[in-house]
């Protein structure tokens, strides 16, 4: 019967044993050890089975416990690697969502700076355009000349020298020149247009004064305020006129 037993122990022969050791405590078996395989000689194995305690030499509820053991062991080596893995995700995931919104906001920050910058070159152009505007009324408004009962075309141009700004009189003149070859009297026998810039109607050159029937300088006062409020400048009316014969 000794014997047999022995068979029984030693019946496991070419089976890795395993550094396992199962330690007792309180009759339970509370660890298995898993480790390196050590290899036991054939000579030996009867001696190395005979100190170690193999799983099914433990008794069925303690085999229980040792395996339920494991499996815990299992499960929680599993589950830490499962929140390494998560928290390694959440880390990536919130350096790119990071990224990103640093890059919106600089996309924001430069639009706003862009938009900055155009607000502020509109203002200074509509500045400048009334600065030219304010400084052309007052031209207008300070010169005076002796009326006389009739002009030539050379004092007719002479006058709108001394009342259109320098750098606006060559647009000045070309408009003036196609609408009415610097004759203060022309007029449009069809639409009624009148005078140096063909103003229609023509009453409206009453508000510049109302000689503006024979005074060439209260036309061009008109023509030249009416250029500054529609086009800007008689250069803007010029350029008008190119694109669609009239303005």
């Amino acid at each position: 019967m000794l014997e047999g037993h022995r068979v029984s122990r030693i019946s496991v022969r070419g089976f890795a044993v395993a550094s396992a050791t199962a330690v007792t405590t309180v009759g339970a078996v509370v660890g298995v050890a898993s480790g390196a395989t050590a290899q036991v000689s054939d000579d030996n194995f009867e001696a190395t089975a005979a100190d170690t305690t193999l799983l099914a030499d433990i008794p069925a509820g303690q085999q229980a416990q040792v395996q339920t053991a494991s499996l815990t062991q299992q499960a929680e080596a599993q589950a830490s690697a499962a929140d390494t893995a998560a928290q390694k995700s959440a880390e990536e995931s919130a350096r790119l969502q990071a990224a990103k919104d640093a890059k919106a906001k600089k996309q924001a920050a430069e639009d706003k700076i862009a938009e900055a910058k155009k607000a502020k070159e509109a203002a200074e152009e509509k500045a400048k355009q009334e600065k030219a505007a304010k400084e052309s009324a007052g031209s207008i408004g300070s010169f005076s000349a002796a009326v006389q009962s009739s002009y030539t075309v050379a004092e007719v141009q002479a006058i709108a020298r001394q009342i259109v700004p320098a750098d606006q009189y060559q647009c000045f003149s070309n408009i003036v020149n196609h609408e009415s070859t610097w004759n203060y009297r022309a007029q449009n026998p069809s639409s009624g247009a009148y005078g140096l810039v063909q103003a229609l109607p023509a009453s409206k050159m009453a508000s510049a004064g109302a000689d503006w029937q024979t005074n060439p300088a209260t036309q061009i006062k008109w023509g030249l305020g009416y250029m500054n409020e529609r086009y800007q400048s008689p250069c803007g009316a010029w350029s008008f006129w190119q694109a669609n014969n009239y303005y």
